[in-house]
């Protein structure tokens, strides 16, 4: 068995799109800034780790995916921004929680962290390019069953 990393990055990106709180959604972290003052989100691999409860002759991992809010942090109303952006990453959080497994991609979204990392979001500001941008990232731990065959 493989990792079917289009897959699961095309369930992450689908909830976002399905949200409606997104101007665009990337399977990529951005390398340019967010331009105008809709929210942009962003999925990539930030993680990918072996876990102890795997099969006989298999191993199962942790693939925990980023997934990152991404508006102008000098988009008018100021004080419109975090509410904004809080919104959507509650939308998605409720989201990957509501979809525990993916329609069955993967075993489940490890919302406790009882592999390591927790659903968990951290905010923040990035410089890219000059300007100033406010982000909220999710960090999504998905746990995969019997990800790779162990030999004999």
């Amino acid at each position: 068995m493989a990792l079917d990393i289009t897959a699961l990055f095309d369930a992450a990106t689908s909830h976002a799109s399905a949200s409606g709180h997104f101007e665009q959604v990337n399977g990529h972290e951005a390398i340019n800034p967010a331009t105008s003052g809709g929210l942009t989100a962003a999925v990539w691999v930030n993680q990918i780790t072996a876990i102890r409860s795997s099969g006989l002759d298999s191993t199962s991992a942790l693939v925990v995916l980023n997934v990152r809010i991404y508006t102008s942090a000098v988009a008018f109303p100021l004080d419109a921004i975090d509410p904004a952006v809080t919104a959507a990453v509650d939308a998605l959080c409720a989201a990957y929680v509501g979809d525990f497994t993916f329609d069955g991609l993967i075993r489940n979204v490890d919302v406790r962290g009882a592999y390591g990392q927790s659903l968990d979001v951290r905010a923040g500001y990035i410089q890219q390019d000059g300007a100033l941008t406010r982000v909220m990232t999710i960090a999504l731990p998905c746990v995969v069953n019997d990800l790779w065959t162990e030999a004999p």
